[in-house]
């Protein structure tokens, strides 16, 4: 695992343009624990702003209002947000027909949440206590992506 959030470290601080940097974060996330897309946002006062994704189909909702959403839960409380069966949760907007569980971790400056990861899964129940400690990690490791 440690050699991931290296790649990661570098990837952050590396002199490339933002959304190339963005998009081999999203990859590598993706395939360090087999995850079935990753997307990377920017949070702003108002909205929530995909930056960079996994695949080759954008997300449904590539920007929304702040307040909406498991991201919106995410930035309103500052702490991850997990959810093991998106069919059971309202607040969920559809990204995709397929997803099952999707986990939405904050990415915070100073306090204030600049940007999430958010990442989805095909299986309900898909999010263990090794997921979330991995994503706290890359939060924190990926801050220089936000600043």
């Amino acid at each position: 695992m440690e050699d991931v959030l290296n790649r990661l470290r570098v990837l952050a601080n590396s002199s490339s343009r933002r959304a190339e940097k963005a998009g081999a974060v999203a990859q590598v996330i993706k395939a360090a624990r087999g995850y079935r897309w990753v997307g990377l946002y920017d949070v702003t006062p108002a909205e929530v702003v995909a930056i960079a994704w996994t695949g080759s189909e954008p997300p449904a909702y590539p920007r929304f209002p702040v307040t909406k959403g498991l991201s919106g839960a995410a930035v309103a409380t500052r702490e991850p947000v997990v959810v093991q069966d998106v069919t059971t949760d309202p607040r969920y907007l559809t990204a995709f027909g397929s997803t099952r569980a999707e986990a939405i971790f904050p990415v915070a400056v100073d306090g204030r949440v600049v940007g999430t990861i958010d990442v989805e899964s095909d299986r309900i129940n898909a999010f263990g206590p090794d997921d979330e400690e991995f994503l706290k990690t890359c939060t924190l490791v990926l801050t220089p992506l936000w600043v």
